[in-house]
Order: structure tokens, then sequence, then C-alpha cells
């Protein structure tokens, strides 16, 4: 760990009283993870006990909508983790420790267990759907164009590409009808393999990082886990945990528009999103991601229903413009 990740993972001062007011004075505070965010997480080990620290530290986070979702996922049957204690103010909550099986590495562990894992992130999705949405914000139009509009705010201007942004916004109006779901559900909006933990023995899945949950369309979070910027998901798989959603949930083509068109502008945003983190935020290891999150956009592109906005990257962004941006802009 570097001397600026270490000083990253230095836990804020008010940690100590926090944790003493909560029964866990005398524990161990031990550095986790950090993420994209200002977000950071450490372990509290005292004795046989363990529990986990968030710190999202005010003004950039506030873990009010973290703690309404786990609520609303627990009191539905999902696996949230517990909420032991929190200090709204200061941006401070004590969780259940999921341990460190993430579905990620287990898969990295088990090749031959890929199948069985994502087919049980696919039930927890189609249980999902089965839920009237939370009290969340819809995942509407307005939402839907904003990040889509990730992508031309920081991914062209890092290449020097002088875009037709009134274009950009006419092509993605004319696709987003399909995205408008009629019984809004509960999205998560980042759900995939790295925010997903197998707790237990059988495994329940765990759920991580769901604090910008939207009222939207039931695609968006099967996308996100199979289109998945972190990792490559082969297509053959792809295919399969599509076929079993729509087995179980009758779905066709109108979600399968909605599947991609979603997945395109998932995908965009993520790109923008990445870049972003580089040139902004000073996190230069994420444009390295973004060769991979091209190829499920083109291959989002690629359908009927995103001829439009297909026909837009064709005229302004050369395929040998789409790749790294730290490496694309050092040529």
């Amino acid at each position: 760990m570097g001397a600026a990740m270490a000083l990253d993972m230095i836990p804020p001062p008010h940690a100590r009283p926090f944790l003493a007011a909560n029964g866990w004075g005398d524990a161990e505070i031990l550095p986790l993870a950090g993420d994209a965010s200002f977000r950071r997480y450490f372990r509290v080990v005292d004795g046989t006990r363990r529990a986990v620290l968030m710190d999202a530290p005010p003004p950039q986070e506030d873990p009010r909508p973290f703690l309404a979702v786990a609520n609303w996922l627990t009191d539905h049957g999902f696996g949230a983790p517990a909420i032991y204690a929190s200090d709204d103010d200061r941006g401070l909550v004590l969780l259940e420790d999921f341990g460190d099986n993430r579905m990620r590495e287990a898969i990295d562990r088990d090749p031959a267990a890929t199948e069985g894992l994502y087919q049980n992130a696919v039930d927890v999705l189609i249980a999902l759907r089965g839920c009237p949405a939370g009290d969340w914000r819809p995942y509407d139009r307005a939402e839907l164009h904003r990040e889509a509009a990730l992508l031309v705010e920081w991914y062209c201007p890092a290449l020097g590409l002088d875009v037709d942004l009134a274009g950009y916004t006419a092509a993605w109006d004319a696709v987003f009808d399909h995205a408008i779901f009629d019984r809004p559900v509960t999205v998560l909006r980042d759900y995939h393999v790295e925010n997903l933990m197998l707790v237990g023995d059988p495994h329940r899945l765990g759920l991580l990082d769901f604090q910008d949950a939207l009222a939207g369309h039931p695609a968006y979070d099967l996308v996100s886990l199979l289109q998945d910027a972190r990792r490559d998901v082969a297509p053959e798989l792809e295919n399969a945990m599509i076929e079993r959603y729509c087995n179980v949930t009758g779905e066709g083509e109108a979600f399968m528009r909605a599947y991609h068109v979603l997945g395109a502008q998932r995908n965009a945003k993520i790109i923008g999103i990445f870049t972003r983190l580089w040139k902004r935020d000073g996190k230069p290891r994420y444009p390295g991601l973004c060769p991979r999150v091209w190829t499920y956009l083109e291959r989002d592109l690629a359908q009927p229903a995103l001829a439009p906005v297909a026909a837009w990257f064709d005229a302004n962004i050369p395929a040998s413009l789409r790749g790294d941006p730290l490496q694309l802009s050092a040529r």
C-alpha cells in the first residue's frame, strides 16, 4: 500500500468516539477499501466480533440514502447488511461484516462455479422485480439524459473531439421510450460481481453499494450485471442469463430493446465517469477499463433499436478513438 493510500485509509478522528458510544470502544480499526466515491470502509475487530465502519464524509457524501435503501431491502427479504449504529451528520455507519468472499473472487477461484453464481444473482433480480419500487426518485428521461451526457462532457474533450452535442441528445431522445417501464421497480444501479458477497453456507447474496437506488426499468440491473465494466462476461453467459430471466418473467422483445438501450446508456455513462475519475479526481487506473466498456457499448449499438445513437457515434467518434482515453490522448 503506497503512502497516499495509507494516508487515505486513516480513520476520521470522530470514528473512535462513535465506536465507543456504540459498544465497540476496544475494537481495532483496519483499512478495508475505498471506492470511486469519497466513501471509505474499515473493518472493526473486537475479539470474535466483526463489523464494517463506513465513512461517508459530508458534504461530499450522505449516509441517509444508504440507510433508507438498506432498510427497504431488509424489509423485503433481500441481503442488505444489518445496520448496528449510525451518526448521520458525521457520515458514519456501523454495519454487518459480510466477510471477504466476493462473487468476483469466488469465480476467479472456481471458474466452474461461474454459471451457478450468476444464476443466483439473476434470481435476486427476478425477486426484486416482484416488489413495487421503494420511495425513490424516478429513473426518468431527464436522469437518463444527464448520465448519457457524461461521455460528451468528459471523454470527448479528453480526446480533443468536437462533437455534435445537440445531435447526441436528439439521438438518445429517439430511443429512450424503450427504457421507461410502466411498473417501476427498485433499481440498485451498481449491481455487479464486485458488489455481491457470498455470505454463510449455503450462500446468500449480500448486497453492497446500493445507496443510489432509483425507481426504474428492471433491465438496468440485469445489464449492469452482465455487461460488467470490471470483468469480461462472455456473450454466451450473458445470453444464457438473459434467457433465464425472461423464461421466469415472461419478457420478450420489448424487454430486450430496453436491455440494449439501457446497456448503451450505462456504458456511455461509465466511459464518461471513468474519464472524469482520471481527469478530475486523479485516479488513472480507471481509463484502462474503458476498452472493455466500449466493447459492450458497440455490442448494444449494433441492435436495431439503437440505430439513431449508433449513427451519431459513427459520425462523431471514429473507431480508432474508442478505447483508453489516457493512452489515446497521449498519442
